[in-house]
């Protein structure tokens, strides 16, 4: 399965035709890096290949003019789906395997984007490397900047995966799809911090965004029946309880951090939303709206 990854990887994100001996040293050079396993030889190379064609449906093939291989046809996001899938049966392979694991590795299996770096971030945890990287960051039109970091935990969230690594004694916040360049300090290793606990690190809080200086509060929210079906089969926090729930509509009270993560969130599901208290948090929701009726008008 893990070289099975590789390979759709591998042929996915080139336009041109892959060698043969390309495919097979990019292959044989990640199993041996991310797994310690042996490398493979050709003949195993087109085993695999045929088992894709078996299992998935993709077709892989070898055009002997341009001495490369390719994907036969445009399988639009259907190899994307694949790959989450493999991405996810190593992870949670990996986190079976190693009890230790689950405890800096938080996962919610809600079909996070797939990334390259997610398993070797895993193992420098694991091994304790410190890791360092190029990051884009899009609220400064994308400018890069380095960071060489102790990485702690992986948690998923909305789809994604983050890293959540100490830059001096400062924990940050990293988006893994905006990582380039990874590179692990295998030459070094680090003193984990065992002081602090993601899972508490979040618990007042909503997605990624934990602020200790924003107040936890009493929040209570009504929907009406349609919206609090969907309310209720997905809670939006913990911490989420059911008030009344009537043919009329759903009243639930929260306790969290109100953070632009919260209020992104709230207005997802605005169609029949309203906020009952703080009053506070029903002004900030009503501004959002009057700015996008000016907008929209």
């Amino acid at each position: 399965m893990r070289r099975m990854l590789l390979i759709l990887t591998k042929l996915r994100q080139r336009e041109r035709f892959v060698p043969r001996r390309e495919l097979l040293d990019y292959v044989n050079s990640r199993i041996g890096e991310r797994y310690g396993y042996r490398g493979i030889t050709g003949r195993t190379l087109e085993r695999d290949i045929a088992d894709i064609a078996e299992l998935f449906g993709i077709s892989i093939s070898f055009n002997r003019t341009r001495q490369g291989y390719f994907i036969r046809e445009n399988y639009g996001d259907y190899d994307e789906r694949i790959c989450e899938l493999m991405m996810n049966f190593d992870l949670l392979n990996a986190i079976d395997s190693d009890q230790n694991l689950s405890s800096f590795v938080l996962a919610e299996h809600h079909r996070p984007l797939y990334s390259e770096w997610l398993i070797p971030l895993v193992k420098a945890i694991h091994a304790l490397h410190p890791v360092e990287f190029d990051y884009v960051n899009y609220r400064n039109d994308c400018a890069e900047k380095h960071f060489s970091v102790l990485p702690h935990f992986l948690k998923e969230s909305n789809q994604r995966w983050y890293l959540l690594a100490y830059d001096g004694a400062t924990m940050k916040t990293f988006g893994i799809d905006r990582i380039r360049g990874l590179e692990i300090r295998e030459d070094v290793t680090f003193e984990r911090n065992t002081n602090v606990s993601v899972a508490d690190l979040f618990n007042d809080s909503y997605g990624l965004w934990n602020d200790p200086s924003i107040p936890v509060e009493d929040i209570e929210l009504k929907y009406d029946a349609l919206d609090g079906r969907f309310v209720k089969s997905a809670p939006i926090h913990r911490s989420q309880r059911i008030l009344a729930d009537t043919p009329d509509g759903l009243r639930i009270s929260l306790r969290l951090r109100i953070t632009n993560d919260f209020v992104m969130e709230l207005l997802s599901r605005s169609r029949s939303l309203e906020v009952v208290k703080p009053q506070h948090l029903r002004e900030r929701i009503r501004h959002v709206y009057e700015e996008a009726l000016k907008r929209n008008s």
